[in-house]
């Protein structure tokens, strides 16, 4: 009989709400953030042997992140506040040896009233968010982050044809479509070490790839997704030396004619105006 022994572990935190409010003067920002801490190190006895001496209790982590989002000035940057959460939990307990912060950025848009951006108002206009998960160990630190939920479409520039028919193949080739996806996006950083991270202008780089999904998809005449989504990574590596790769997820949102024909009306072709979405299979 094989011996059974612990392989691996981690615990911590997960869900983690926090909103921070930066006030200079009448003008406000809001930051909203949910926040995941991990920790893997010298937990084995509290698994194998019920010892709870070494473990650091989650409440400690939700208590930290409260504390490290008052006194630090960087909780507006995921990036750098997830690296100091981490670096926090590797400094302050020797028999922690990695910690894995992952936090999700909500969107606030602020409000335009009367042609002015208000002061201290606010709304969501969209469910995409930003997002990251920052590995902090003895040995360094690696982050990824990323952009989720974007919902996109454009009505023409789409096409799909030429692809491999057999017998089991029943859909028809198109040189014009709908075409609508919800983006995901997720890029890791080059990272040299842990004080090029300051230098690193993250939200920028957030707002660039954005920027470049966003142009790509509206601009490129697409011949299938596949060709679109490459080449919105290879514009993102083409500008960002300190991405080193990018990966996207596209999934069909299809929208299909509905059959007029039976009731003497035209909607196939140029005439097509009514669709039917279908979220389902993607």
């Amino acid at each position: 009989m094989s011996e059974v022994y612990l392989k691996e572990q981690e615990y911590g935190k997960d869900r983690v709400r926090l909103a921070k409010i930066v006030k200079t003067g009448k003008w406000h920002e809001i930051i909203e953030l949910t926040v995941r801490v991990l920790l893997d190190g010298e937990f084995e006895l509290s698994y194998t042997k019920a010892d709870n001496s070494m473990i650091v209790a989650t409440d400690s982590m939700k208590n930290t992140i409260y504390i490290l989002a008052k006194q630090l000035s960087c909780v507006e940057n995921i990036e750098i506040f997830a690296t100091e959460i981490g670096k926090h939990f590797i400094t302050t307990y020797s028999h922690v040896h990695k910690a894995t912060i992952s936090i999700i950025k909500h969107k606030w848009t602020r409000m335009l009233i009367d042609g002015k951006l208000h002061d201290h108002s606010f709304h969501r206009d969209g469910e995409d968010v930003h997002d990251t998960k920052v590995v902090v160990s003895k040995k360094g630190v690696t982050i990824e982050s990323g952009l989720k939920n974007l919902l996109v479409l454009k009505t023409t520039g789409s096409a799909f044809y030429g692809f491999l028919r057999d017998k089991y193949t029943t859909l028809p080739e198109t040189d014009d479509r709908i075409l609508s996806t919800s983006v995901d996006a997720t890029w890791t950083f080059n990272i040299q070490n842990m004080a090029s991270i300051e230098k690193i202008p993250f939200n920028d780089i957030y707002e660039s790839i954005k920027q470049i999904t966003l142009h790509t998809f509206a601009t490129d005449n697409s011949a299938s997704v596949q060709a679109t989504l490459y080449l919105m990574a290879k514009s993102v590596l083409e500008k960002h030396s300190q991405i080193d790769s990018i990966r996207y997820e596209l999934p069909n949102k299809h929208y299909f004619t509905y059959d007029l024909e039976r009731f003497g009306l035209k909607n196939t072709g140029k005439d097509s105006d009514i669709f039917v979405p279908f979220s389902d299979p993607a």
